[in-house]
């Protein structure tokens, strides 16, 4: 079966469509080029503002014209994740999608489905021609994932509607009225290279096979950190009086996703060699106990390398090596609002050589609370400023406080108990979405977010479960129908 074969049948054709087309963060030129497309050939109106923000709208099917106007949004962009063995070039090459039982996959990629399916469903509205609904404005924003540049970037009066469905969730079932805000963190070292010696043997110690994920939806699970597997064998040895030498360390990619791989080069005697395997023996074995229920295919492996060219001077090795032990990841505070919310993360999410002799380390907080937010990136900042670091922080983006007065809270929620005869779940997510943003420019939205059910995010494990695509569709149909009147 191919997805083309899936149903409801619009969905997946649109949603094929939008895997063939590149779309990194900050580079969605061609997925622009193919909504501007799409509107001229379906005849839809269509804007876009500096930034790249397309708006498409639709006027009211016959006998819903009093209903009030409603905005269905998602972001145009994609997490651009691979496995190492993977050949694939984002920018040029299309999605390859797979069919596994339940789920739809891509072969070594992520798949894109956070947040393609969304912009799937906007298009299949939009084409239609059988859907009962009021007055329609479609957003499409840019660099979501990177940034969030495209809803920063959104002035007032680009859009009319009070009400807006955000598409871009991850659990068939629930529907989210609050979400978490943002902050970036990145610590620059500034170290002192030196020739690497010849007398010494080198060795590339690598950490994969990690599931990896959403640094905010999937944050509480517990998962493996390559990036801080991997400082903490080195710490191992350096507490254990092994001489080595530190010459490359490289793990993670995106602020938003849980380091998946990492991997160092170090130089050590030769009389070391094998008390350093035996180490990593032991150390391996008691990283697959730790993770055995929730990264059960951790895999750590020391293979010989050739000689580079610099090592870090071992001063400035030892300040990022126990910086990065010491800098919080996972999990600071639970919500005492909503149990079960995850309220306050950090993600230790990259580690980078970088030009002119740079470690950069790229970090991430969250919080539905702002004092917490800025609690905890100033902790990872004053963990790296003790290590002689060099700190820059972003402006971050806001939380999205709930209403629990909402009116299309209740729409959903009725709509879905008619459809289905059960309730619906009403969550807050720690992930961050657009919306908070959106409330700074519109802060008379009232807004929702719901999806079908996706796993793994941002990650080349992503994927999405077939048949709660038909089930979501088929709810987002009926909150169209019922949008309250004008």
């Amino acid at each position: 079966m191919k997805i083309t074969d899936l149903k409801p049948e619009i969905v997946w054709k649109f949603f094929y469509q939008v895997t063939q087309v590149p779309r990194p963060s900050k580079k969605e030129g061609k997925m622009i080029a193919y909504l501007e497309a799409f509107a001229n050939e379906y005849k839809v109106a269509c804007k876009k503002d500096a930034a790249g923000n397309i708006l498409m709208s639709k006027p009211a099917t016959p006998g819903y014209e009093n209903l009030e106007t409603v905005i269905l949004q998602s972001h145009m962009d994609m997490v651009c994740e691979k496995n190492n063995d993977t050949k694939h070039n984002f920018e040029t090459e299309p999605i390859e999608t797979v069919v596994d039982g339940d789920w739809l996959k891509a072969k070594g990629t992520t798949l894109g489905a956070d947040n393609g399916i969304g912009v799937a469903a906007q298009l299949a509205v939009l084409a239609s021609d059988d859907i009962e609904h009021g007055p329609i404005e479609c957003l499409f924003t840019v660099d979501e994932e990177t940034g969030l540049t495209g809803a920063k970037a959104l002035q007032k009066g680009f859009m009319t509607g009070n009400i807006l469905l955000n598409l871009d969730s991850e659990d068939e079932g629930e529907i989210f009225m609050g979400c978490a805000g943002g902050k970036d963190t990145q610590a620059t070292f500034h170290y002192d290279a030196e020739d690497a010696p010849e007398n010494r043997l080198y060795f590339r110690i690598d950490i994969k096979g990690l599931n990896g994920g959403h640094s905010g939806g999937e944050i509480h699970k517990g998962l493996g950190n390559a990036n801080k597997i991997l400082a903490r064998f080195l710490l191992l040895m350096m507490n254990d009086g092994i001489d080595f030498n530190l010459c490359k360390m490289d793990g993670g990619n995106l602020r938003n996703a849980i380091a998946r791989e990492a991997h160092a080069i170090i130089g050590v005697h030769s009389e070391d060699k094998e008390t350093i395997r035996i180490k990593l023996n032991n150390y391996t074995a008691d990283v697959e106990n730790e993770l055995k229920r929730v990264d059960p295919n951790v895999q750590i492996s020391m293979e010989s390398a050739e000689r580079p060219e610099k090592q870090v001077s071992k001063e400035w090795a030892t300040k990022l090596i126990l910086a990065l032990n010491a800098c919080p990841h996972g999990v600071i505070g639970m919500s005492h609002d909503m149990p079960g919310l995850v309220e306050t993360s950090t993600n230790l999410a990259s580690v980078k050589m970088g030009a002119d002799h740079t470690i950069i380390v790229g970090t991430s907080q969250r919080s539905s609370i702002e004092s917490y937010k800025l609690m905890v990136a100033n902790q990872v900042a004053s963990v790296f400023k003790l290590a002689d670091a060099v700190v820059t922080q972003g402006d971050g983006y806001p939380g999205w406080a709930p209403n629990p007065d909402s009116k299309i809270l209740k729409v959903a929620q009725d709509t879905y108990k008619a459809l289905f005869h059960k309730e619906a779940k009403i969550m807050a997510i720690h992930a961050g979405l657009e919306c908070g943003l959106f409330l700074e420019k519109y802060p008379n939205l009232d807004m929702i977010s719901f999806g079908p059910t996706m796993r793994d995010v941002h990650s080349p494990n992503e994927r999405l479960k077939i048949d709660t695509v038909g089930l979501w569709w088929e709810h987002l149909q009926a909150i169209l129908k019922h949008i309250p009147a004008k």
